[in-house]
């Protein structure tokens, strides 16, 4: 036995029902559903016929999935725009619907929670003048957020006197 698992072909009925289950169950990417088709083991020309009745059924939306993946990674995991940005290039989302996606996210929100997150992020190092500012302002271009943004929320935070 080589250790690998065969995986059980399903006819287009059967991978409709179970490809609308997993639609249903949270907003997917095309890329995604478009994987998981070919893992019931279709053929191009099936998944193809089933991705456009998806489409028609309003099962998979690319707009909509934007909006829920860039809302979500804000909102839960507190991601920057660049990093949410990146992520929906990798699911193939069009750069049309990653500007929808992102437009989710209010400007005031965005600056608010940087500056929250980074007044706390600041207080946890032991650090003290621009090593502890290079570390904070590093932290957060991991999160992806744009430099410029970062820079202000730390000027901010230093005029009110939040960090030193």
């Amino acid at each position: 036995m080589d250790g690998t698992k065969k995986q059980k072909v399903l006819t287009p009925g059967q991978a409709y029902v179970k490809i609308t289950a997993f639609c249903a169950y949270q907003e997917r990417s095309h890329r995604e559903v478009v994987q998981k088709l070919y893992e019931y083991g279709l053929k191009k020309a099936e998944i193809d016929e089933l991705l456009s009745r998806l489409i028609t059924e309003n099962f998979i939306n690319e707009e909509r999935f934007a909006k829920a993946y860039a809302g979500g990674k804000f909102r839960m995991k507190h991601w920057g725009r660049v990093k949410i940005k990146k992520g929906l290039e990798l699911h193939g989302v069009s750069s049309y619907c990653i500007r929808k996606g992102l437009e989710e996210i209010e400007e005031a929100l965005y600056e608010a929670t940087l500056y929250t997150l980074l007044v706390k992020k600041a207080r946890a190092y032991k650090d003290i003048g621009l090593v502890k500012k290079i570390k904070t302002i590093n932290y957060f271009l991991g999160r992806g957020y744009e430099r410029d943004v970062i820079q202000e929320a730390w000027d901010r935070a230093v005029k009110e006197k939040a960090v030193s």
